[in-house]
């Protein structure tokens, strides 16, 4: 199945698909609010107001697998996103992206491997996926990487429709 194509639900419950949103570039990341790695939210916000306008969207997965700390119901990780980092690019349901209840669509994306050649289970809150326009994951970033650094930026740059 197309990554496109996958059933989702947007964080408020309603059916989506990442091709619903258009033919755009997208930076999928699993993140949680309670987390480290927590303030990438604003790189991946000011990403978003960057590149919005030129096909590209950053799509968010809350994730309670590591460590709890995604623990909040939707109407919580919402108003979080909203009130601590004006989020305003689409957050999905909260889904797991290791084990056995993986989502179809992290089970699709961590056969892509890293830039050392490591595929498998995501490490941590805040990987990300970067899918060019067609629906093919062109690049994956450890939670570690910072939303715009030089090497996710350029790849994002390189794959705007």
């Amino acid at each position: 199945m197309a990554l496109g194509d996958i059933p989702l639900r947007t964080l408020s419950g309603e059916p989506a698909t990442l091709g619903g949103l258009g033919r755009k570039a997208l930076l999928v990341v699993n993140v949680a609010s309670r987390c480290g790695l927590t303030p990438q939210y604003e790189g991946l916000e000011r990403l978003q107001e960057r590149y919005g306008d030129k096909g590209f969207s950053v799509v968010g997965f809350p994730c309670n697998q590591f460590a709890g700390q995604e623990p909040g119901t939707a109407e919580e990780i919402a108003e979080f996103c909203s009130a601590t980092y004006g989020v305003t690019f689409p957050l999905f349901e909260k889904i797991e992206v290791n084990g056995p209840g993986r989502h179809p669509l992290y089970a699709e994306l961590v056969q892509v491997p890293d830039a050392d050649g490591e595929a498998g289970d995501v490490q941590w809150n805040f990987e990300k996926f970067l899918v060019d326009p067609d629906g093919h994951v062109v690049a994956r970033f450890r939670p570690r990487t910072d939303p715009e650094s030089p090497e996710l930026c350029s790849a994002l740059e390189a794959i705007l429709p």
